[in-house]
């Protein structure tokens, strides 16, 4: 299938396709959290998300955090939608460093991603940075937000083996402001 090319698909049911084995769950999240780490030489917060094509190997765009409203994972499912189908992002994985907040859940959906990754919980990462004012985090779980949806977005996380390589990065950032 093209990058372009739509593809008939139930959107009720979990995305079709390949389904990532955990060697490309964990290589796909280590690559994120080197996104998120490259953001933060950009002065921006240590948020990274890639997207995975429907063949679970090729990475086709990669996003780090740019400010409190622009998201890693939210600006990466917006320029995804300006640039693949609706029928292909279905198929396709977005990988994140950090389980993704309401706001980048919700944009996950609206752009159609049919699959979201993640290496820690948005609960841990409030215990990695306090009621850090830069970063208010929210009590609002992405499995929240996507048992609330129409389509049924498959999430996948936390991953135990990437949990404390992401929480070094986030103290790391966090202990410095």
């Amino acid at each position: 299938m093209s990058l372009t090319a739509s593809a008939s698909h139930d959107q009720n049911l979990p995305p079709q396709g390949l389904t990532p084995t955990r060697e490309q769950i964990i290589r796909h999240l280590r690559h994120a959290s080197a996104v998120a780490e490259r953001a933060t030489l950009l002065g921006h917060h240590p948020f990274g998300a890639i997207l995975v094509g429907p063949d679970q190997q090729s990475v086709l765009m990669e996003q780090g955090n740019v400010d409190t409203v622009n998201h890693a994972e939210s600006v990466l499912a917006r320029v995804a939608a300006l640039n693949f189908t609706p029928d292909y992002l279905w198929s396709c994985t977005l990988y994140t460093s950090v389980e993704p907040c309401c706001m980048c859940a919700g944009t996950a959906y609206w752009a159609n991603i049919g699959r979201v990754v993640y290496g820690l919980t948005e609960e841990r990462l409030l215990e990695a940075t306090g009621n850090h004012a830069e970063n208010p985090t929210m009590s609002v779980s992405s499995r929240y937000v996507f048992d609330h949806c129409q389509k049924q977005v498959e999430l996948i996380g936390p991953i135990a083996e990437v949990e404390e390589e992401v929480l070094r990065v986030q103290r790391a950032f966090w202990s410095t402001r």
